[in-house]
């Protein structure tokens, strides 16, 4: 997962969120105690700020709430720690596209059962990747849309390279689902993190990347990064003029996601409860401006089709992920 400087998210005004919900409040015992979101990666970036946002918002309705951050193990440390907690609504996690639909293919041994140790609440956002190409690289290559880059690729085999996070990351899976469904080969080049990925494609190490808008978007406007195709099957209200990738390449579809989940065993009076506490912050006025400015999309679900995505998802990416051969441990 991609780490952001804190910076870039800073909270503005998320204090006046919480009065502007109108929900029956829990009882008072319940307000009473404390409720905490663990976030399974390291504070500054968008999951760590929408779940800041969120427990804001939220608290009208239940009490005080915290965020704990609980990095390490790709995701899996943090997560572990909500699956064995108390299954009494209290300790709420993060369930993102990575600890949830992509490590339990990557991992070889996984901590947690991703499909039977939570109960899901809703879905919070999904985010739009998008398909970029070094500037100076797309006009000396004469690539100026996502049909050209595949045209020469198959022209060129092996001549492409792309950068991604690292081996199994969101990046690199998009790139190996990109290779598969458009028949090219461009050579992977891993990096230690997002933002050295980001770097070799500014300065040329490599030709392409799948990046996350939301960090990528300040260079496509200066003109150092060329966006190809965003990978949403849908374009992006942020870049209305780039097209889809599904437009070229059907049913093409990445998405960085995540939701909340509560331990398996969790009362489903209490799931119903928090889910509707959680929906009615996510349809907020405030919380969507707030999340706009992180270029995530509120996806506020039951938790019925929360679960039936995370199933889907990680349906295609033990395919994805068995196919490009990743292992981390």
């Amino acid at each position: 997962m991609k780490k952001y400087p804190a910076s870039l998210f800073a909270l503005v005004g998320v204090s006046a969120l919480a009065a502007s919900l109108a929900m029956t409040p829990l009882t008072a015992s319940a307000q009473s105690k404390t409720t905490r979101i663990v976030v399974p990666y390291g504070p500054g970036g968008p999951i760590d700020v929408t779940s800041r946002v969120l427990a804001e918002a939220v608290r009208d309705n239940l009490g005080t709430v915290i965020v704990e951050n609980k990095p390490g193990g790709g995701g899996n440390i943090g997560v572990d720690l909500v699956a064995k907690s108390a299954p009494d609504g209290t300790t709420i996690g993060i369930a993102a596209v990575a600890t949830h639909a992509i490590n339990p293919w990557l991992y070889s041994k996984m901590p947690f059962d991703a499909a039977k140790d939570f109960a899901p609440i809703t879905q919070l956002v999904r985010v739009p990747n998008v398909l970029v190409l070094n500037a100076d690289a797309a006009k000396r290559l004469n690539i100026n849309s996502l049909g050209d880059l595949i045209k020469y690729a198959k022209a060129n085999p092996g001549k492409l390279n792309y950068g991604s996070g690292g081996n199994g990351s969101g990046g690199h899976l998009a790139g190996e689902m990109f290779k598969a469904q458009a028949g090219i080969f461009a050579v992977h080049i891993p990096y230690n993190g997002g933002n050295p990925a980001q770097l070799a494609l500014l300065s040329g190490q490599v030709d392409f990347n799948f990046d996350n808008l939301a960090t990528a978007s300040a260079n496509i406007k200066a003109g150092k990064l060329k966006a190809l195709a965003v990978t949403t099957t849908k374009r992006s209200a942020v870049l209305p003029d780039v097209p889809a990738v599904a437009e070229t390449l059907p049913g093409f579809e990445v998405d960085t996601w995540w939701g909340l989940v509560v331990p398996a065993a969790t009362p489903k009076d209490v799931v119903t409860k928090l889910n509707q506490a959680f929906v009615a912050a996510l349809n907020n006025p405030e919380v969507k401006a707030r999340f706009a400015t992180l270029m995530a999309e509120p996806v506020p679900t039951t938790p019925e089709q929360f679960g039936s995505f995370m199933n889907a998802e990680r349906a295609k990416y033990e395919k994805v992920v068995k196919a490009s051969g990743a292992k981390v441990d």
